[in-house]
């Protein structure tokens, strides 16, 4: 639920979804930054509920940690597909609002998500390694 309210909810109240000025190839670039992201948190999700046993969520929390899928690669795909879609909403609509709330989204993201990661020292957290984690 919470990735619909931060990508979904939020950028509706600060845009009523109505289009500024925009280019086509920017719309087209956005277009594909939202349905990867959608693709990239369905997959995480399946992998929450198949592989780790649990959810997102903090009161149903996983009782494995999730380390396949993209996961080898980067630690947060589903932070940075959350962002991917709100950028690419930003594009698509022409909105820049919408860039800076993708900078306040990412700035919080990365205060809150510092402290609790595991297994940092083998997958970053942010930009994703080209071969992925063999634990």
């Amino acid at each position: 639920m919470a990735p619909g309210v931060v990508a979904g909810l939020v950028p509706w109240w600060l845009t009523d979804w109505q289009a500024g000025a925009t280019r086509r190839p920017l719309q087209a670039v956005g277009a594909l930054l939202i349905v990867a992201g959608v693709i990239v948190l369905v997959d995480a999700f399946v992998r929450f509920a198949v592989e780790g046993i649990g959810t997102p969520a903090p009161v149903a929390p996983t009782q494995e940690l999730v380390v396949g899928g993209l996961y080898r690669h980067v630690r947060n795909p589903m932070y940075l597909a959350v962002g991917a879609t709100i950028v690419g909403q930003a594009l698509l609509f022409g909105r820049p609002i919408l860039l800076l709330y993708a900078a306040v989204f990412a700035v919080a993201v990365f205060a809150f998500v510092r402290g609790y990661e595991e297994y940092r020292r083998t997958v970053p957290g942010w930009w994703p390694r080209l071969r992925p984690w063999r634990g």
